[in-house]
């Protein structure tokens, strides 16, 4: 039997090669309609924002456009209490929670424009926008079978004339249950005359919400004249606008209300959780590299092996040189000093692990560290309150640095 086996394997082996290639001979001859929803600017797929990105230049001339992947409020180089810029995200889920569309409403406020295109609206846009959307999520496209066609338009007075646009694609079907009518403008509807592209003013600028992101694919704005559509929704921005942030956050941002069992592992992804003939290829060379494995290791399992050595876990020196520093500085009685230092690796443990600017520490850097830390919002003023009074120039002495460590470590263990 064990002179058999290389045979056994060789054409094993053959049957696989074969069936690879026969399967690939019928992949070239079909073309298969991409009909994957990503809404990313990177992707020229027919439900890509490749050409929603490249043409918004177009529409705004004036204005540099900077991709984020950043909450709202901590965008580099970006400030949200200056004017004459832009904020847009075009995705399935528009995920934001009441902080972060605290942030948003500020930014709008200050003189800017928020143009928001998903599917799905988190319950806290919908509070505070006082509307109530009805949206099918990308994760429901198995149970749900979509409309396989499209019909979205722009009314009056929002345009001259009302203007109706169509393409054979895919839609979500979303729409506004309801808007307060006292705050709200209807810009859009869908073809049963359903609001799907609202404004609502917000201090000296405006925010825009529209359900329909499909309107924004490649495939939809390349369709017949369907360009005017997105001119013509764009333009809502001020022309004026010298700066674009487009938001890739929301797109990347874990939803914590989701099912855990009923989200696509990359394993899932890779065995054909789409019908078509390359994935089913990859499934079988995949099945019979595992069982290839499978008789190697029968095969191996009997041979002895050597005996493998304790190895002990390399030393932390870089730990037992801080402590000799740290105890050096408390010998000879620089509290000062060593209380300087511990504030400048607490600041630093900030920036880095909760990326909050620490220039600052404001009103406004206590809330925000509280926020994303979890901390008792007393122990950070008690922290911050103490680097002020370093800073001003106030003496430490031995019951000060014990009472500053014990409240650094208690930050740390809760944070």
């Amino acid at each position: 039997m064990k002179q058999k086996l290389p045979y056994i394997i060789a054409v094993i082996i053959a049957l696989a090669i074969i069936a690879l290639l026969f399967s690939g001979s019928k992949n070239r001859k079909q073309k298969i309609f991409d009909q994957r929803i990503t809404l990313r600017k990177q992707d020229k797929i027919p439900y890509g924002t490749y050409a929603a990105y490249k043409l918004l230049k177009g529409v705004l001339p004036k204005a540099t456009i900077h991709t984020t992947k950043l909450e709202p409020g901590y965008w580099d180089s970006i400030s949200t209490n200056d004017s004459e810029m832009a904020y847009i995200y075009i995705g399935n889920k528009f995920t934001a929670d009441e902080y972060e569309m605290h942030k948003l409403i500020r930014f709008a406020a200050s003189g800017n424009d928020v143009f928001i295109s998903a599917s799905y609206l988190s319950a806290a846009v919908d509070e505070m926008v006082k509307c109530n959307s009805s949206s099918v999520g990308i994760e429901l496209l198995e149970l749900f079978e979509l409309k396989d066609s499209m019909t979205t338009s722009l009314i009056s007075p929002f345009v001259k004339k009302d203007s109706s646009y169509f393409y054979p694609g895919l839609t979500f079907n979303s729409y506004f249950t309801s808007v307060d009518t006292t705050t709200t403008d209807v810009l859009g509807t869908d073809e049963k005359g359903r609001p799907t592209f609202i404004h609502l003013a917000a201090g000296k600028g405006h925010v825009y919400l529209h359900l329909e992101p499909l309107a924004f694919s490649n495939y939809f704005i390349l369709f017949k004249n369907n360009i005017d559509y997105y001119e013509k929704a764009i333009s809502v921005i001020k022309p004026n606008v010298k700066k674009i942030i487009w938001d890739e956050y929301f797109a990347t941002k874990k939803n914590e209300n989701s099912d855990k069992n009923n989200r696509t592992g990359w394993f899932r992804t890779l065995m054909g959780m789409e019908n078509n003939e390359g994935k089913k290829s990859f499934k079988w060379a995949f099945w019979v590299a595992l069982l290839l494995l499978l008789l190697f290791v029968l095969m191996e399992m009997r041979r002895k092996q050597r005996y493998i050595p304790v190895v002990k876990p390399p030393k932390n020196d870089s730990l037992d040189f801080v402590k000799t520093i740290g105890r050096l500085y408390y010998d000879k009685g620089n509290h000062k000093n060593l209380c300087r230092k511990m504030a400048a690796y607490f600041l630093e443990y900030v920036r880095t692990n909760f990326k909050i600017s620490t220039s600052n520490l404001d009103e406004n850097f206590v809330k925000s560290l509280q926020y994303k830390s979890g901390a008792d919002e007393a122990e950070i003023r008690g922290i911050v309150s103490f680097i002020k009074f370093m800073d001003e120039g106030g003496d430490v002495d031995k019951e000060k640095l014990m009472s500053f460590h014990t409240e650094l470590e208690s930050f740390y263990k809760k944070a």
